[in-house]
């Protein structure tokens, strides 16, 4: 077992669906796909690829699985989501029939597909660094926390009042991803560096400190999740508040470019059985991308010698490499088949 990748029991988001025609299973198997790659990359911040498994990765069963393949720090592959076509094979075994338009029985064509809490690890280990979590804005529990610095009694009462102020003014009259602004002002008694770490340790996207001194000032004291933890910058409280969603969204496209960067300097092209023997032979991180219409059986022969597995035949092309026809790296027929190959949770 690893914590949120593969335990003992899982919390699925799951579905299953039973069509007429094998045309509309295969259409809902690719709107699903679609959905879990747009889910990860505009809600997780997490850049994946979406591609097809080989036969000998697919679902037991399925005619065809797609697959989203997130790249994480370690440069190790996780399946995010997949996405099943199962064509008849299922409801004959379960005898999922209907009556067709000229009156037969037919059976159903049927889809399945699913992620789980297998994301929850995906986004730790995609985003975190040695503080802790680093949460997109747009799955925080807290997008926002406030933190008052009461340094003095006689100046604590009006430096909470005016962090519970900024606070009502943020979920009134600000919105992210077309909700309301979640706001946390932590007025615990408890130290003001206590109070900082135990927020960065829990991934909070956006911290801002108020203390006697930022009343005076109208400024706050903004430090964001995306960067250093002792990185500030002291920001006119009208211009935050003016920013704040913009600053969240800012948030979110750090952590998405930065993992794609990662996975993008981490995937490499390779044509020749000597460079993809040497690559892993060597333990090298990331992944090999490669022309391929080798056989199941290669497939499974080149898997088990070098600990790997064809993660997907991606859908679209890779940003800066060669889709044209090109000699299989390992039977030299001619391809346009890329396959990308790595090492995987």
């Amino acid at each position: 077992p690893r914590l949120f990748l593969r335990t003992a029991e899982f919390l699925w988001q799951e579905g299953h669906t039973a069509h007429e025609t094998e045309a509309e299973a295969i259409a809902e198997t690719r709107t699903i796909h679609r959905l879990y790659e747009e889910f990860l990359r505009d809600h997780l911040a997490i850049p994946v690829i979406a591609g097809e498994k080989t036969e000998a990765e697919r679902f037991p069963g399925a005619d065809m699985t797609l697959t989203v393949e997130a790249m994480v720090q370690d440069k190790k592959a996780i399946q995010a989501g997949t996405s099943h076509y199962l064509g008849t094979n299922f409801s004959k075994a379960q005898d999922i029939s209907f009556t067709s338009r000229d009156g037969t029985q037919q059976y159903a064509h049927t889809t399945s597909w699913g992620v789980s809490t297998r994301l929850i690890g995906t986004l730790i280990m995609a985003h975190s660094d040695d503080d802790g979590l680093i949460l997109p804005p747009r799955v925080a529990p807290s997008q926002i926390v406030i933190i008052p610095v009461t340094p003095k009694e006689d100046t604590r009462d009006a430096v909470i009042d005016s962090c519970q102020a900024l606070a009502e003014i943020l979920r009134r009259e600000c919105t992210y991803a077309g909700q309301a602004l979640r706001i946390h002002v932590d007025t615990r008694d408890v130290g003001g560096g206590v109070k900082k770490w135990e927020w960065v340790k829990k991934g909070t996207p956006i911290r801002i400190e108020i203390g006697p001194r930022d009343l005076e000032s109208g400024k706050v004291c903004l430090q964001r999740r995306d960067q250093a933890p002792h990185e500030k910058a002291f920001v006119p409280k009208e211009d935050f508040i003016r920013n704040a969603s913009e600053t969240l969204q800012e948030i979110h496209n750090t952590l998405l470019s930065r993992a794609t960067e990662l996975r993008d300097s981490n995937i490499t092209g390779c044509t020749d059985l000597e460079s993809f023997t040497r690559h892993w032979s060597q333990d090298a991180p990331g992944w090999l991308s490669t022309p391929w219409n080798g056989s199941r059986e290669q497939e499974e022969e080149l898997s088990k010698k070098h600990k790997i597995t064809i993660r997907c035949i991606p859908v679209a092309p890779l940003d800066g490499q060669d889709e044209s026809p090109a000699p299989c790296f390992l039977t030299g027929e001619t391809t346009r088949q890329r396959a990308l190959w790595g090492r995987s949770y």
